[in-house]
């Protein structure tokens, strides 16, 4: 069976407000305990679906104003399957633990130290990816993002890792930052963002498109000229008053792949496989410092193929990484379905791997790094 495309903007963020329940905390919290106090699983399963036309009857004393203090907010669709759970229960001690269970998720919010995932209500949480294989169809195109920039990694990529390994109002830094698209993401998900690019004409044209994204969360939002190879981290954060980052998103050039500028300090113009990788480990060594102890460094990195030989560019990368301070803790395999560069020669790309006898790269990797 095929595996199912994962969809262009994730579910959560293109969420119908009419899907969402706001109900009374205290009012809901009542219903579930004494739906808990029933004497047996079959009188608990006959006042189910008198609580559910409660719930979804807009007049009932369940609801309430989305703004109100005491109010508790469910997808329609997980809080129905929640009360089949309950319902499809064989006794009336399981019953009892799918309803603590989901008063908890009513009453207490429980985070992690990295992240805002509300652990009691994980089941809602469709957008965020937990497996290793990662297939997209399209990069996502809304608001400020585009496909003007040859060599930027689709919007999803940053999205995810923000979701999982920061909190709202933590600092994510991108030594690449290209066209933005960390920093995009960052300014609609409530993330401070601090770019480096080393193209000062890129830096223009990136900061003009960064104006287009709408700044809901009163985050900064920086971008600034300069060699990831030998920044000062720690100044340019002070600048934006920061002491630390809360996570790094490295996308380097993969090598000589794809040609940026004629500047020597391009990692795209690197004369050796080995000196790319030396140049690679000094961005790291710079990034290290400052991103905070326990918390994640991604690199985002594919292979090339160069003179009959296929280069294991991802996992040299993650190798020069690991010798910085870090443990491996994923590595996330990346299908792109619409590469702009064989897009439009996807037969003769066949061809040329039938004859070479090898394969056509569609894949990346997102080596999860974890600093000590």
């Amino acid at each position: 069976m095929a595996r199912p495309l994962l969809p262009t903007r994730p579910p959560a963020e293109s969420a119908d407000p009419d899907d969402l329940l706001h109900l009374a905390r205290t009012s809901f919290t009542d219903a579930l305990a004494r739906l808990r106090e029933s004497e047996s699983v079959a009188t608990l399963r006959d006042a189910l679906p008198m609580l559910w036309q409660q719930i979804t009857d807009p007049s009932s004393s369940l609801r309430t104003p989305v703004g109100e203090a005491d109010v508790t907010t469910f997808s329609k669709r997980r809080l129905r399957d929640a009360l089949d759970q309950i319902g499809s229960a064989f006794t009336l001690e399981r019953a009892r633990y799918y309803l603590d269970r989901l008063a908890r998720a009513v009453q207490e919010t429980r985070t992690g130290r990295i992240n805002d995932i509300d652990l009691n209500r994980w089941k809602e949480y469709d957008d965020i990816l937990t497996d290793s294989l990662w297939l997209f169809d399209r990069r996502d195109a809304s608001g400020a993002h585009h496909a003007g920039f040859w060599g930027n990694f689709v919007p999803q990529i940053p999205y995810q890792l923000m979701r999982r390994y920061t909190r709202r109002g933590d600092l994510v830094i991108d030594p690449f930052a290209g066209s933005g698209t960390t920093l995009i993401e960052g300014r609609r998900l409530g993330r401070h963002t601090i770019g480096v690019e080393l193209n000062p004409a890129v830096v223009e044209q990136t900061r003009a498109t960064l104006m287009h994204e709408p700044d809901r969360h009163g985050v900064v939002c920086a971008l600034d000229v300069g060699d990831s190879t030998t920044l000062d981290w720690t100044a340019l954060l002070e600048q934006y008053g920061h002491r630390s980052a809360q996570l790094a998103i490295l996308h380097p050039p993969y090598h000589d792949i794809i040609r940026f500028s004629d500047d020597p300090r391009d990692l795209a113009n690197a004369p050796s496989v080995e000196t790319f990788l030396a140049m690679l480990g000094d961005v790291v060594a710079r990034v290290a410092p400052v991103l905070d102890g326990g918390r994640y460094l991604a690199l985002v990195l594919g292979d090339k193929y160069a003179d009959g030989e296929w280069i294991p560019l991802g996992f040299l990368g993650m190798q020069e990484t690991l010798r910085h301070g870090f443990t491996l803790k994923s590595i996330v395999v990346k299908n792109f379905e619409q590469t702009a560069g064989k897009r439009s020669q996807k037969e003769l790309w066949r061809y040329r791997a039938l004859v070479g006898g090898f394969y056509v790269f569609k894949h990346e990797y997102i080596f999860l790094f974890r600093k000590a």
